[in-house]
């Protein structure tokens, strides 16, 4: 009888559709990127607290949390832009609660460089599951995210570069960032393995991978966990974070 129940969910295994790795590396004019990909029903999600209160700060204590709930990491960047104190800068909304409001005012450095915007995720189920908003724009419609980012400059808004950005230019630094399609079912979040500028990695989103809204997350600092890649990128503790869970 052991040996009959072995045999079965070694068949019931072998039947099951293996999970699709959701990164990859790809590259354009000449920049590396690794980008990765969630749709409608994935569980795309914000960190920032544990459950002491305290900021998570990195990918291993994400996934040690997610593993009493049956679940890990199957990929995570930093999740926009944070204070020493690792407490983000702008709009910052968990689990359908907002823990920050949004910064609408223009301001020094590229958080500053309006317009800027949200990166929301609706609820499972809903429709669209994923949303860019500019800023001004969120605060009037105010709608309801499950989750949401507040982070700028914008690279793409609805298919037009951000105003700002100059083509060639020397500023280069890795970068990561976020777009979504346009029915909102799709969301790309992407990081360039090597330097490059706001114009051409906007052009990336844009151009490379067709999505007409992107928004810049951070950059020096910007860093990818991706196991199925097997790259988990160290440095300092971070603020926020995106991460998709899966079942451990």
């Amino acid at each position: 009888m052991r040996a009959l129940r072995l045999v079965a969910l070694i068949a019931l295994l072998a039947g099951a559709p293996a999970r699709a790795e959701p990164c990859r590396s790809t590259s354009f004019e000449g920049v590396p990127f690794t980008l990765c990909e969630v749709g409608a029903g994935d569980d795309l999600r914000l960190f920032l607290h544990g459950a002491d209160g305290l900021p998570l700060g990195g990918f291993e204590r994400i996934d040690r949390m997610l593993g009493a709930e049956g679940g890990r990491l199957a990929f995570a960047m930093n999740g926009g832009m944070y204070h020493p104190d690792r407490s983000p800068v702008g709009a910052h909304v968990e689990g359908g609660v907002m823990l920050r409001a949004p910064v609408t005012r223009a301001g020094p450095g590229n958080f500053g460089m309006l317009p800027n915007g949200v990166f929301c995720i609706f609820a499972s189920g809903a429709r669209p599951r994923f949303a860019i908003y500019e800023t001004t724009d969120f605060v009037a419609r105010a709608p309801d995210c499950r989750d949401a980012t507040q982070s700028g400059p914008m690279l793409v808004i609805d298919g037009a570069l951000h105003p700002r950005f100059i083509p060639g230019s020397a500023s280069r630094h890795l970068r990561n960032g976020v777009g979504v399609d346009a029915d909102g079912g799709r969301a790309v979040l992407a990081i360039s393995d090597a330097p490059v500028n706001f114009e051409t990695f906007a052009r990336f989103f844009r151009d490379a991978l067709g999505l007409p809204r992107a928004l810049y997350l951070d950059g020096k600092i910007s860093r990818l966990h991706a196991p199925g890649l097997g790259r988990s990128d160290a440095g300092w503790p971070m603020g926020p974070v995106l991460g998709l869970v899966v079942p451990r």
